[in-house]
C-alpha cells in the first residue's frame, strides 16, 4: 500500500511540473573552525565549537574544526567562505602556511577572531592589522557592562543597548577605533582593571587586504556560548566574514558618545561631609562619589558649560541610592524642566536613553530614598551633542 502511495504520488508531481525537495539542501558555505594553541588554552575552546556547529546546522553552512596547520594551504582553504581562529595563542602558522593565509584574505576570504585570537601571532604584523589590535592584560572575570556602538548590524542588532554579562575582559596594546568599524565598547567604570579609558572597542569588523575581518573580545568562559547573545554576536560576524552582510565600513562608524558632564562644574543640594562632594560624581571615577544628607528631597546638578543636546543620562549608584528621582533640565539653573521621572529605582546602573532636550544644565532630582541613608552618585554621567 505505500509503495503505492508512493508511486500515485511521484506520478501526480511529474504531471503537475513539481520538482521534489531533497531532505537536505546543500549547505550556503562553509566555514573552517582554526583552534591550536601555542601558549595558554582555554577550556571553552570545545564549548565554542559545538557552539559554533549548531549555528551552522541552524543557519544552513557547513563547519570543519581542526588544529592542523598543514589544512593552512591554498587546495584546502579555497573550500572555505571564512576560517574562525577560535581562542588561539601564540605562534600556530609557520612562513608557508601564513603566505597562504595572506592570499586566501587576499582572494576575498573571511576571518573571525574570538577572544584569545589577540593573543596570536605577535611577529606577524599582517594578522596584527587583520585582527585589528594585540592583546596587552586582563583583570579576573568578572561582570562588565558592554555597550553597543553600532545596533544596526547583524552580530549586535537586537542586543541590549547596555549588555551585562561576565567574561574576561581583554585590554588591547593599541585602540583601533581609526582603522575598524566598532560594534561593541566596554564601560570601565562598571569593572575593575580596564586600562583604555572611555574609549574600549572589544568588538570591531572591518574589510581588509581584499578580504573581510571580524573580531570580538568575548567568549573567554564556557558559559558564554550558551548565551543567545554570544551566538547572536558570533552568527552575525561569521555571516560578514563569510558573506558580507553588513555594513563594516570605517567611514560609517558610529559617533563615539562623549561625556559633556564630565569635570564640568557640579553642585549639590548638600554632602554628607566634605570628603563626599559633588565633583566626584563627574570625575570619571567609579570609586569617588557624592553623598548627600539622610533626607528627602535632595539633588545634584552640573552645568554643562554651553547648550547641548542632550539624549541619555547614565548614573552609577553606590549601596545608597534613589528610589524615585527627575530628570531635569534647565537653561538658567533657575528653571527647571522634568525630562523623564524614575519610580522603582533599585540602584546600580541607570542608563536613561532616548531623552530629547536643550540644555546647559542638568539636574537629578531625588524625592524617595531606597534607604535610610542619603543619596550615594559614584558617576554622573551627560551624553549628547
Amino acid at each position: 500500500m505505500l509503495r503505492r502511495l508512493a508511486f500515485c504520488l511521484a506520478i501526480v508531481t511529474a504531471a503537475l511540473g513539481l520538482t521534489a525537495v531533497p531532505a537536505h539542501a546543500a549547505p550556503d558555505f562553509s566555514v573552517l573552525v582554526f583552534s591550536k594553541t601555542a601558549g595558554f588554552r582555554h577550556d571553552s575552546i570545545p564549548t565554542g565549537i559545538t557552539a559554533i556547529q549548531q549555528l551552522g546546522a541552524a543557519n544552513n553552512f557547513s563547519v570543519t574544526a581542526t588544529e592542523d596547520a598543514t589544512q593552512f594551504n591554498a587546495t584546502n582553504l579555497a573550500r572555505f567562505k571564512a576560517v574562525i581562529w577560535l581562542s588561539t595563542t601564540g605562534d600556530v602558522l609557520d612562513a608557508t602556511q601564513q603566505t597562504a593565509f595572506e592570499n586566501y584574505i587576499r582572494a576575498g576570504g573571511g576571518y573571525v577572531g574570538v577572544h584569545a585570537a589577540a593573543d596570536t601571532e605577535y611577529d606577524w604584523a599582517w594578522y596584527g592589522g587583520l585582527v585589528g589590535a594585540y592583546f596587552s592584560s586582563h583583570p579576573a572575570i568578572q561582570t562588565a557592562t558592554v555597550r553597543i556602538a553600532d545596533t544596526t548590524h547583524p552580530a549586535t542588532a537586537g542586543l541590549p543597548a547596555a549588555w551585562s554579562r561576565t567574561d574576561e575582559w581583554y585590554n588591547y596594546r593599541t585602540n583601533p577605533r581609526s582603522q575598524v568599524h566598532v560594534l561593541t565598547t566596554l564601560d570601565e567604570s562598571t569593572y575593575s582593571g580596564g586600562t583604555m579609558g572611555a574609549d574600549h572597542p572589544n568588538t570591531w569588523c572591518r574589510a581588509y587586504d581584499g578580504g573581510r575581518s571580524f573580531y570580538t573580545g568575548l567568549g573567554h568562559t564556557q558559559s558564554s556560548y550558551s548565551e543567545a547573545g554570544i551566538r547572536t554576536l558570533l552568527l552575525g560576524g561569521i555571516r560578514y566574514a563569510a558573506q558580507g552582510i553588513g555594513d563594516c565600513s570605517v567611514s560609517s562608524q558610529p559617533p563615539q558618545q562623549t561625556d559633556l558632564a564630565l569635570n564640568r562644574p557640579a553642585t549639590a543640594s548638600s554632602v554628607e561631609n566634605a570628603s563626599y562632594p559633588a565633583s566626584n560624581a563627574v570625575d570619571a571615577s567609579a570609586t569617588t562619589r557624592w553623598s548627600s544628607a539622610f533626607s528627602d528631597p535632595q539633588w545634584i546638578q552640573v552645568d554643562l558649560g554651553a547648550t547641548r543636546t542632550v539624549n541619555r543620562v547614565r548614573l552609577l549608584w553606590e549601596a545608597a541610592y534613589g528610589k524615585a528621582y527627575q530628570i531635569q533640565t534647565s537653561a538658567d539653573g533657575t528653571t527647571w524642566t522634568t525630562v523623564r521621572s524614575v519610580t522603582g529605582g533599585d540602584g546600580g546602573v541607570d542608563d536613561n536613553t532616548g531623552l530629547n532636550a536643550s540644555a546647559r544644565y542638568v539636574r537629578i532630582y531625588g524625592t524617595a530614598r531606597g534607604t535610610a541613608w542619603g543619596y550615594s552618585l559614584f558617576q554622573f554621567q551627560v551624553y549628547g551633542t
